[in-house]
């Protein structure tokens, strides 16, 4: 079959998501070197002759089995496109009732784990992001063509969504792997056509999401959108509209777009900043972050990510060459300032994009910093007041876009949006401000300055610079809505949102760190990653081999494999609200200390000094520990487990006084016991 042919089974969405995709009947009776033509056409780069081979060999193999089936329903699609992973299957397989999800191997004469896992989020991600395949079984199967055969059996595990662990199946035993898959799950019959119209609205984690958008493609292939959601593509087109808008006035202009935790803030900083790299170009931006874990993270992650697609692609691109180019894309917004402070000139940016925008520093953290680490005596500025002084240098135009979260600030000096809002009253008080009505909510803890703001003539409220719904928690969109009536102690309102959440986002409590790391492993499937996270001020639970004072490097934590100890994966090292803010796992243990304890239906805050806890009297850093419990229990895309020790009667330090309310509390909630 020519390339037309091939099209003309396309649906009507705009981008087709497969090199090859044709009935079975068809695919039965096509030529193999046409197949071959249409999948090369369809790839950007030149295609290696061993991808050729290898595609030689699954057609052969697949004609050939399915022979069988050659009257029943049934299509297949080669080189299926998963955004969100940034990779392919290789071969999608809709037969009778059963998805097959068939990764290959060709030559290989093992299983390996890597490739296991491969199969293993291919088919999940389908699952849990592909309209027409959430209610029908997927089974993904690992065909290693020259490995020995093993005993085929179908194991769900602890889930009962359809998806069980792959198949492990060589060249001549992949049929019988297709016939069990057939015969385990009896279901109703798939109609191709149907299943390949289906929507892809994927929620990607922000390392997901960032490789997909440096990769070129766009925040409405890689976002969840739908009666449920906000789209994020809303968002994003609204933005880019009105700094188009501000650049053709030759206005100077800030934004401040708010958005629960795990909303996609952003990933709609990174889809504006992307779409404007060229240095070039008038409308030149850069994403910026004062959050240097984030920043560190996203740097490898996609300098990693370059290397992996030029070497698939025929080329060689070595891996600081990588980071370099990485760096002008997402830079650290001490970096920025820094070089401002160097010149007085207008930065080459006329866009900046500020993430988490609230934890900018005041005028007395940035005053000392400026005097004891800059050398600058008598530094009058805060940290939003000079940056935007920076792009107000600028004799055109200027477009500053602050990411916001609510209840996010969690260290000394973190100014909250206010201090941007003061700079702009003070001394900027011909720049237009876009506000999201959202900032009026008592988490921002700005009433004093929006007020002031309400007669301004230049300022201006717009609903779609908020972001309504967690993306994050993607089973359950209430999971962030859950912890902060939990924080407030809203008993009554955190039961009712919790039972939403729990049937589809496995949420546990136990007081045995052993019994959650079980929980845990259980729950990840693939390649999904888990982790324990801990409060910076959890000093006491070194008995449970947990110390907050060793830290942890963000990158090996969130990108290394299995195999790597200092991966999240190895539950040994944990993670603080430092390390995690921003970023995300798929299953978190949260362990609770004796810094956040309850007494008298309300929160007591502590720190541990020497050998005993002392009380937190600054009001300030009560809502800073407070918000560290914030951070720590919305990272999770799919499910917790909370731990809260016992306690020990023997040690003064860890009292069971100290836990039990809080346990109490968690259970009286409903959250499952484990």
């Amino acid at each position: 079959m020519g390339k037309q042919e091939n099209d003309a089974i396309e649906p009507s969405a705009p981008r087709r998501r497969w090199g090859y995709g044709a009935p079975l009947a068809q695919f039965l009776s096509e030529d193999a070197q046409s197949i071959i033509g249409a999948l090369t056409t369809w790839h950007s780069f030149a295609v290696d002759p061993l991808q050729k081979v290898a595609w030689l060999e699954q057609i052969s193999l697949l004609k050939d089995l399915l022979r069988p089936w050659a009257t029943s329903t049934g299509a297949l699609y080669f080189e299926y496109d998963i955004p969100r992973l940034g990779s392919r299957v290789d071969t999608v397989l809709v037969l009778e009732h059963v998805l097959f999800v068939l990764e290959f191997k060709v030559g290989a004469s093992d299983y390996s784990r890597d490739a296991n896992d491969q199969a293993w989020d291919y088919a999940l991600d389908l699952k849990n992001f592909h309209e027409a395949s959430h209610q029908i079984p997927i089974v993904p199967i690992l065909v290693a063509t020259k490995a020995e055969a093993k005993s085929l059996s179908i194991d769900t595990g602890h889930h009962d969504d359809g998806v069980p662990r792959p198949l492990h199946c060589n060249a001549t035993s992949l049929a019988d792997a297709i016939r069990l898959g057939l015969h385990h799950f009896p279901s109703e019959r798939i109609e191709p056509e149907c299943w390949q119209r289906g929507r892809y609205h994927p929620t990607p984690t922000i390392v997901e999401a960032a490789r997909a958008l440096y990769a070129g493609h766009k925040v409405d292939e890689i976002s969840r959108s739908g009666a449920d959601a906000e789209n994020l593509s809303v968002t994003a087109n609204r933005l880019a509209e009105l700094i188009a808008g501000v650049r053709q006035r030759g206005d100077k202009a800030i934004f401040f777009v708010t958005g629960v935790p795990g909303a996609g803030k952003t990933l709609v900083g990174l889809d504006i900043a992307n779409r404007h790299t060229d240095k070039e170009d008038s409308l030149y931006s850069v994403y910026l972050s004062g959050n240097g874990p984030l920043v560190s993270v996203l740097h490898e992650a996609l300098a990693r990510d370059q290397v992996t697609r030029a070497k698939q692609s025929g080329n060689t691109l070595r891996i600081g060459e990588a980071r370099s180019a990485v760096k002008q894309f997402i830079q650290n917004v001490h970096h920025f300032r820094d070089d401002c402070l160097a010149s007085s000139d207008a930065p080459i940016e006329h866009i900046t994009l500020f993430d988490e925008a609230q934890r900018a520093w005041d005028l007395n953290q940035t005053a000392g910093f400026m005097s004891r680490k800059k050398g600058v005596e008598g530094f009058d500025q805060s940290e939003p007041e000079f940056l935007i002084s920076c792009l107000d240098r600028h004799d055109d135009w200027a477009a500053m876009v602050c990411l916001v979260g609510s209840g996010q600030e969690i260290n000394t000096g973190e100014a909250g949006i206010s201090e941007w809002l003061a700079a702009l009253r003070q001394r900027f008080d011909r720049w237009q401000v876009y506000l999201s009505p959202r900032l009026h909510e008592i988490e921002y803890h700005a009433h004093e300055e929006l007020e002031a703001l309400r007669t301004n003539p230049q300022a201006h409220w717009d609903d779609a610079l908020h972001l309504a719904t967690s993306m994050r928690s993607f089973r359950a969109a209430r999971v962030s809505e859950f912890v902060n009536l939990l924080l407030a102690l809203e008993v009554e309102s955190a039961r009712d949102a919790l039972s939403e959440v729990l049937p589809n986002f496995p949420i546990r409590l136990t007081r045995h760190l052993d019994h959650a790391k079980a929980w845990l492993r259980q729950q990840a499937r693939g390649s999904e990653r888990y982790g324990i996270v801990v409060s910076s001020q959890a000093q006491r639970l070194k008995p449970h081999a947990i110390d907050v004072r060793v830290k942890v490097d963000p990158v090996r934590w969130f990108l290394e494999s299995r195999q790597d100890v200092r991966s999240s994966y190895y539950l040994e090292d944990v993670a603080t609200e430092f390390q995690v803010q921003g970023l995300e796992l798929d299953w978190t243990c949260v362990v609770w200390d004796g810094d956040l304890r309850l007494s008298a239906d309300q929160w007591d805050h502590f720190s541990f000094k020497g050998k005993r806890w002392e009380h937190v009297r600054s009001a300030a850093r009560q809502r800073y520990l407070l918000n560290a419990y914030r951070v720590l229990l919305t990272r999770a895309r799919q499910g917790m487990v909370i731990v809260v020790p016992e306690g020990s009667s023997e040690d003064p330090s860890r009292k069971p006084g100290y836990y039990d309310p809080a346990f109490g509390l968690l259970a009286s909630l409903g959250i499952p016991r484990l």
